[in-house]
């Protein structure tokens, strides 16, 4: 037997494991929806509760049989679950992370609400370079920022959430650090919510401050109360020339040029430059893919690039970097500053001069 055991320790990673991985890949899309179940029918609140029997959760929750062996089995095999010799069920780290993490619930309702059922058209997406799984929720439309105020409920409140999860922890210190070159105007462009503009109307009543973004956002935004004192400006920047105001001071672009292709990024950047003085300061800031510290942080950026693939535009992603760094260089800009771990997402600050 310890021979056994010293060959299986050395062995490395083997087919029967390579095959068991495998399965749980296959597999993965019904476990995701098993936990969805789980969360909606309130087992797994109940089982974190205490040790509970199947039978007490068929009992108190009015499900049958079937449906709480068969969700309760599943969740087992994926190490949701645990069962002890008396048959009372617990919920594992893993599984109140689906409880508790925030991070792990708005990724998690974002996925289920927003991108499950366009990845089915992701194939298709990358051979015509458009969000073929956008038309699972609306038929007619090229990407998705100009329907989201048409979008259900439940979708516009898992995209919003998990838009405004990551960056809006950021827009304080992103502030600090724009505030300290003293610029007598903040142009926000992609401003989305006003989350940046909130911000900075609370540091400085008396600011200069425009939010850019398409006419149906500002349409919405616009008639929010905290933002009576900020200008706003409808503008496609996906124009060849987009009506841009006269632009000096400081831009800030938070987590907006991810929604573009390279060529539109430089494109977008080249334009910002015509239409601003040469004193003027551009901030870029993202959570690069090769600026993480955990790799749970990587791993959730890579996979974000597959919903501006299936359901956002087709073409862009979560870039490094590098990438970005060579896009601003490209569009005849300069990185003069690098601002790191913003945030608690591990987002970075580049500051670009013109």
């Amino acid at each position: 037997m310890r021979r056994v055991k010293y060959r299986r320790k050395n062995r490395g990673y083997s087919a029967v494991e390579a095959l068991v991985d495998a399965q749980k890949i296959v597999f993965s899309p019904m476990i995701f929806q098993t936990i969805g179940t789980m969360l909606d029918l309130g087992i797994l609140k109940l089982i974190d509760k205490k040790p509970i029997s199947a039978n007490l959760i068929m009992e108190e929750l009015q499900i049958s049989e079937y449906a709480v062996n068969t969700v309760l089995e599943s969740a087992q095999v994926f190490g949701v679950v645990d069962c002890d010799k008396e048959g009372l069920f617990s919920v594992t780290k893993l599984g109140k992370s689906f409880l508790y993490d925030q991070m792990t619930i708005v990724n998690f309702n974002f996925i289920r609400n927003c991108c499950y059922l366009g990845a089915s058209e992701m194939t298709e997406s990358f051979l015509r370079e458009k969000p073929m799984g956008l038309k699972k929720f609306y038929k007619d439309g090229d990407t998705l920022y100009p329907l989201l105020p048409q979008m259900s409920e439940i979708f516009k409140k898992s995209w919003y959430e998990f838009d405004n999860y990551y960056s809006d922890n950021c827009f304080e210190e992103v502030y600090n650090i724009i505030a300290s070159q003293h610029p007598e105007k903040f142009f926000d462009i992609g401003g989305n919510t006003g989350g940046f503009e909130k911000v900075c109307l609370v540091k400085n009543p008396n600011i200069d401050i425009s939010m850019l973004d398409l006419k149906a956002n500002i349409e919405v935004v616009s008639k929010n109360s905290q933002l009576k004192k900020c200008k706003f400006y409808s503008v496609n920047m996906l124009e060849e020339e987009p009506n841009l105001p006269k632009i000096s001071g400081a831009v800030l672009m938070s987590q907006f040029l991810d929604c573009f292709s390279k060529a539109q990024i430089k494109r977008i950047l080249e334009n910002i430059k015509k239409s601003a003085d040469k004193e003027t300061k551009v901030y870029i800031l993202e959570p690069f893919t090769d600026n993480q510290y955990f790799e749970a942080s990587k791993l959730s950026l890579i996979e974000i690039s597959l919903y501006f693939t299936c359901m956002a535009n087709g073409n862009s992603k979560m870039y490094k970097k590098s990438e970005m760094i060579q896009l601003v260089k490209d569009a005849g800009l300069e990185v003069s500053n690098i601002y790191e771990n913003i945030g608690t997402h591990e987002y970075t600050l580049l500051e670009c001069s013109l």
